[in-house]
């Protein structure tokens, strides 16, 4: 039998469907803002399926999600989000998180927004991502889900990602 012909053609006819269903090969790799070096983040880390689906496309599956949104703003408060950025994201002593005018343009896109978050800016704003928060204790800080829905709450003030 010729069986070696057939399994090409079903792996040749099966990567454009994987491609077009969203499938993705590659992790993201994030760039710190300050450096311009990438940060490493432990996989583990990424230990829900929202976080899997953002670590392979770099959109935020929250975007839209009430609950998410609701856990989001409780994290924006309780990080103190509100003393720079104001209440509702809008801009206080420090820039505005809403768009359409972002004080880092990567803000624009989720991946750009979770690296800022994660690692933090050269103006002042330090990184909330566990490890990154508290080097001496890597239990405190945000984990990737966390960040999702944080940054859920802020894209539902306004400035959807592109």
């Amino acid at each position: 039998m010729h069986t070696l012909p057939i399994k090409l053609l079903l792996v040749v006819f099966s990567i454009p469907l994987l491609l077009s269903s969203g499938f993705s090969f590659a992790e993201q790799s994030f760039v710190d803002t300050k450096t311009g070096q990438p940060i490493k983040i432990e996989s583990g880390l990424f230990n829900t399926e929202q976080a899997k689906k953002f670590m392979n496309t770099g959109e935020n599956p929250y975007n839209g999600n009430a609950e998410a949104i609701a856990t989001g703003k409780k994290h924006y408060q309780t990080y103190s989000c509100a003393q720079c950025h104001g209440a509702q994201a809008q801009g206080q002593t420090a820039g505005g998180l809403t768009g359409p005018r972002y004080n880092h343009s990567k803000t624009a896109t989720d991946k750009g927004m979770f690296e800022i978050i994660w690692a933090g800016t050269n103006a002042g704003m330090s990184g909330k991502g566990k490890g990154v928060m508290d080097p001496s204790n890597h239990s405190n800080g945000l984990s990737p889900d966390d960040t999702l829905r944080l940054m859920a709450w802020i894209r539902s003030q306004g400035g959807a990602a592109k």
